[in-house]
């Protein structure tokens, strides 16, 4: 069976959709049978690898409309399920019970079609994270080296809590993973030192491989290209390699 892995965080701007790209591109360079699922109204991650987003998509295989073999579609970075604005409207369309598994019984064909499915979340924690959440195995949550990232961690944690006790038991949080990171300056220090006494104090592990902000990696998803390979000796590129070996290390 694939892992499956949900990257996700509340706030926006952390760095959800470059990491699901980079993490989706990086295996698919190590051989990898990779999908990536945007569960994002917005399209970013769709975009970014230069899906289609007015064909079939996530919407219309959650709406039971269309097979999710239908919506995969190939791009240099990786296969993706690609998302559209109408999405957003899921969590009004959907009220009876059983709607957090929508996600989950949508992917279950695939069975080992894929080595890995790596689902890019919104910026909240409605009704689409947790069905997320109800489908991963495992869940990255990307966070700015800033004091009001690190605050907004116990709201993730009280949701995968919820998720564990009603949907999904195996589901559990791999680690943090710190953004736009500078380690020259003393406050990324100081972030780092709170972010590690915050990780403790909740059991959640945070990552040592830190990410440094680049004006590449904008570059390469406004290219549609893989990240990794636009500009490979960039620092933040490297950032993204090691923390796909870090995570290859983990036993991912």
């Amino acid at each position: 069976m694939p892992k499956i892995i949900a990257v996700s965080n509340q706030k926006g701007g952390v760095g959800k959709t470059t990491t699901v790209g980079a993490v989706s591109s990086g295996l698919k360079n190590r051989g990898f049978k990779v999908l990536a699922v945007d569960l994002d109204p917005q399209s970013n991650l769709s975009f970014s690898m230069g899906a289609n987003t007015e064909g079939v998509t996530i919407y219309n295989v959650l709406k039971g409309e269309s097979s999710p073999f239908d919506a995969v579609q190939h791009t240099s970075v990786a296969d993706i399920i690609a998302s559209n604005i109408l999405l957003s409207g899921i969590e009004l369309e959907y009220t009876e019970s059983g709607r957090e598994f929508l996600l989950r019984d949508a992917l279950k064909p695939f069975g080992n079609c894929y080595d890995y499915i790596i689902i890019d979340t919104p910026p909240t924690l409605g009704v689409l994270t947790v069905n997320a959440y109800a489908a991963a195995k495992h869940i990255i949550v990307p966070m700015l080296a800033d004091i009001f990232s690190l605050q907004g961690i116990t709201q993730i944690v009280e949701t995968v809590n919820y998720v564990t006790k009603y949907c999904n038991p195996d589901v559990s949080i791999l680690g943090i993973l710190l953004t736009k990171f500078n380690p020259r300056t003393k406050l990324s220090a100081e972030i780092r030192g709170t972010a590690e006494m915050i990780s403790s104090d909740l059991g959640i592990p945070l990552f040592r491989t830190t990410i440094r902000s680049s004006v590449a990696i904008s570059e390469a998803q406004t290219l549609q290209q893989n990240i990794l390979n636009y500009a490979p000796k960039n620092k933040a590129v490297g950032d993204y390699a090691a923390f796909i070996e870090e995570l290859v290390e983990l036993g991912l």
